[in-house]
């Protein structure tokens, strides 16, 4: 059975959101669109330069992919509050699952709110943004 944010509880899952595998033309083509073009995320010279083995994905490429499984999940017009903060860097090449659980089911003011604690994960497991959304049912 597929949860809504009108039959979810307390400890459901949401439907995850996946995204990938990071390509560089990704990162290029997110550079452009979004403005952010730190060569730390599109130049492998610098970035190698900096210590780092390759370049990799903006912070808020990740951040927009979770902000994706809320709005998938509730629509963009039930979002009340979205929080999130980066653990860890997306390495180019990786898949990133991006899931949510419910956290807490309450009413507010005649309205239904419900709070997801959010996470997205590369393959290899490590956690690389954790955060928070509140949600009008």
């Amino acid at each position: 059975m597929t949860i809504t944010p009108q039959t979810a509880t307390v400890g459901d899952m949401i439907p995850e959101h996946h995204f990938g595998p990071v390509t560089r033309t990704t990162l290029a083509l997110y550079a452009g669109a979004s403005g952010d073009h730190n060569p730390i995320h599109i130049d492998l010279d610098f970035a190698t330069k900096a210590g780092m083995p390759d370049v990799f994905a903006h912070g808020m490429l990740s951040m927009a992919q979770l902000g994706r499984l809320v709005t998938n999940f509730a629509g963009q017009e039930n979002i009340r509050h979205l929080d999130t903060r980066f653990t860890a860097i997306t390495p180019v090449g990786t898949i990133v699952a991006c899931s949510g659980q419910v956290t807490d089911r309450r009413e507010v003011n005649g309205e239904t709110l419900l709070t997801l604690k959010l996470s997205a994960n590369i393959d290899d497991g490590t956690q690389t943004l954790k955060g928070e959304a509140i949600i009008a049912v």
